[in-house]
């Protein structure tokens, strides 16, 4: 059964402002095995990287209900890559399934999550 849909939208070129200047937000945003990947990135990879992994973070606390706080923080959110390149998020404040999509053209990059238990 479906308990939750977030969808969330940013703009690349506010992401390549923040890339620019340094690793203090991505820091701030990922956890130590996003960075570690987000590391391995560059150019317009590394803005879609960071830019896609703070947009399904802002999806997945809105399908939870919650927002950002003292239930879920920034670090309590995970999406890495399967072995085929597809992105599996994780979280220990959700139980169920957690259903990711990051999509992103030239101007945005887009994110939906769907939580099920």
């Amino acid at each position: 059964m479906i308990v939750g849909v977030g969808i969330d939208a940013v703009e690349i070129e506010r992401v390549k402002k923040i890339v620019a200047k340094g690793d203090n937000f991505a820091r701030k945003v990922l956890t130590p095995k996003e960075f570690a990947q987000y590391q391995k990135l560059a150019g317009r990879r590394k803005v879609e990287y960071l830019g896609g992994r703070f947009s399904i973070k802002e999806s997945f606390v809105k399908a939870l209900g919650t927002g950002f706080g003292k239930e879920v923080g920034l670090q309590d959110v995970e999406t890495l890559w399967d072995k085929v390149g597809h992105p599996v998020t994780s979280s220990p404040k959700f139980a169920g399934k957690i259903f990711p999509s990051i999509t992103h053209d030239r101007h945005e990059i887009v994110t939906l999550i769907v939580l099920e238990k």
